[in-house]
């Protein structure tokens, strides 16, 4: 499985940067996957939408991986530098694509729930786009996304 990652993304008007409020979870695959954010009182990004701001985006953050040693597999390396540790900072995307994104059909709205999870369910989550193609995600995040609203 291929992890996901940014594509089309102008860092100057499709998003912003921030500093992570804590520590990423990783996959096996040093990916932390595509997650709805929001900015907690500090302005630090948190994953999911509870933050002060409300969901201002989404994040997606790949790290390398330990050398794999023969029969000992690579582990996550999130402490290389803007890896996932709290203090670091990350790009936070507002519009933009992503591809390689797992378990999305084309053709669909896209939202986020609360915990920061993708869903194609609009009730009391906020939309973040749309599918092209079943793993291609086309960010565009509205300035005051209302849940439920696309």
């Amino acid at each position: 499985m291929t992890a996901p990652r940014y594509d089309k993304y102008d860092p100057i008007s499709g998003g912003f940067r921030a500093r992570l409020a804590a520590d990423l979870t990783f996959d096996a695959e040093g990916s932390s996957g595509v997650k709805g954010v929001s900015l907690d009182t500090t302005g630090k990004v948190v994953v999911g939408t509870a933050g002060q701001s409300g969901p201002v985006g989404v994040m997606l953050k790949n790290v390398p991986l330990y050398p794999n040693l023969g029969s000992v597999a690579g582990g996550v390396n999130a402490s290389v530098p803007v890896g996932g540790k709290a203090g670091q900072t990350v790009d936070i995307m507002t519009s933009g694509e992503i591809v390689d994104v797992p378990g999305l059909v084309a053709g669909q709205e896209v939202y986020t729930t609360p915990a920061g999870a993708l869903s194609t369910t609009a009730t009391a989550n906020f939309r973040v786009g749309f599918t092209v193609e079943a793993t291609r995600l086309v960010v565009r995040m509205g300035m005051a996304p209302t849940a439920g609203v696309a």
